[in-house]
């Protein structure tokens, strides 16, 4: 038997699908690289938004008319948000839950032999330190916890990560350690929320960042998104942690909407003054941190004035990363009963903040021309060369370079989204 495995979404469910491949090689059932190879195709979901939803349910249906003979797993975050319409378009289709990934080989194998097998629900098992297959040996994901403390009116995504979970930091350094050890060159600690750590264990990020960090070897550490609500009460112990020269100057910090209105009706935890506070004090203490944000555009409470705010705020704290999304409901999500604004005026509030975005990104990432950088090699580009990192994780493009080593590079051009350079 032989098993396709593809996985969607952020970071955390791509780590959830090296977990699978890691049960399944375990339980001696063979991995391969295309579906043409495969008997199982297992379909790791993301539900985020809606756009995806709908690239999922496509996904999957193409996958029942063009490999009728192929048995189908979906996994991720659709099992558990909404089985309603998973079972509507896949009635034979096995299900493996977000937590209950150390099932994987058994629905596999019930699954080949023709059985319909669902595993969900939630658990507390720790998804560190077990198996995991990964196709890149240099950038290594670490999930620190699952779930979050939040209760965000447009969010579904809690519905299937659950309530808090965080893993020992021993088993964190321990598997973090392991990593370096086989050539891992990044570390990413990754979360829904990874301020939230420790709330439910007594463990705190700023002592998981440094223990991480302190590890023998040449490396760096990228520390995920961070709710502002639950960063508050712990910000200068973190700010201190992120110091350490092995930890990337750069934060993830969703703000969503510019308006204490809007934030509100979000159930969001926080206000702009609080959240530009934060902000403040990360660039004062970590000057060249890169800060990037997430906004939500036109969510249905949101008037013009509250769309200026955002406006404004984005100009005031001027990120060098800014993730947009339009706002659309999503099943189960408290907003979702609310009406949605106007496609016209979605349309058109989408398009004039694309156009700040552009301009504060191109203008932050201007600043870098003529620097000299040293520079962590990551990947291989889409387009020929290679994508490094800098400091403060800003991608370069380099050439004639080797993957997992640091470069010391010239920045030649700056686009809105990344750096070109050339070799010293």
């Amino acid at each position: 038997m032989k098993v396709f495995i593809e996985s969607y979404g952020c970071t955390f469910n791509q780590a959830d699908g090296q977990i699978i491949a890691g049960n399944l090689l375990e339980n001696d059932i063979d991995l391969v690289e295309s579906i043409e190879e495969a008997d199982v195709v297992i379909v790791n979901t993301c539900y985020v938004k809606l756009p995806t939803e709908d690239k999922m349910v496509f996904r999957i249906q193409k996958l029942q008319k063009e490999f009728p003979d192929k048995k189908i797993i979906v996994g991720g975050c659709m099992v558990e948000i909404d089985p309603e319409k998973l079972e509507k378009i896949g009635p034979n289709v096995s299900w493996i839950g977000p937590h209950q990934l150390n099932k994987s080989a058994s629905v596999v194998n019930a699954t080949y032999c023709g059985e319909v097998i669902r595993e969900t629900g939630f658990s507390k098992d720790s998804k560190v330190g077990v198996p995991k297959v990964s196709d890149d040996g240099l950038i290594h994901i670490l999930q620190i916890c699952e779930g979050c403390l939040g209760a965000c009116t447009f969010c579904c995504t809690r519905f299937a990560r659950g309530p808090l979970n965080s893993y020992p930091i021993s088993d964190i350094v321990a598997e973090a350690k392991k990593a370096i050890e086989n050539g891992a060159c990044e570390i990413q600690l990754t979360a829904q929320d990874t301020a939230a750590f420790g709330r439910d264990s007594g463990e705190k990020l700023s002592d998981l960042i440094k223990e991480v960090a302190n590890l023998e070897g040449d490396f760096r550490v990228r520390v995920g998104m961070m709710h502002p609500k639950n960063i508050l009460n712990n910000v200068d112990e973190i700010i201190d942690a992120m110091k350490h020269p092995k930890v990337y100057d750069f934060i993830h910090l969703p703000v969503q909407s510019g308006s204490d209105k809007v934030l509100s009706d979000m159930r969001r935890g926080h206000n702009i003054s609080q959240y530009k506070e934060i902000v403040s004090k990360f660039k004062k203490e970590i000057p060249d941190i890169t800060l990037a944000v997430d906004i939500i555009v036109g969510y249905p409470t949101e008037s013009d004035d509250d769309f200026d705010k955002t406006v404004e705020l984005l100009r005031q704290i001027k990120p060098s990363l800014i993730h947009l999304s339009k706002y659309q409901h999503r099943i189960g999500a408290i907003s979702s009963s609310l009406k949605e604004i106007p496609p016209k005026v979605m349309k058109e509030r989408s398009k004039f903040l694309s156009e700040i975005k552009e301009e504060i990104t191109k203008e932050e990432n201007v600043e870098f021309l003529d620097s000299i950088q040293n520079v962590l090699v990551v990947e291989k580009g889409s387009k020929g060369g290679y994508i490094a990192k800098t400091n403060n994780y800003i991608p370069v493009i380099v050439h004639d370079v080797e993957l997992g080593t640091f470069v010391d590079v010239k920045i030649t051009e700056a686009t809105s989204t990344y750096l070109k350079s050339e070799l010293l």
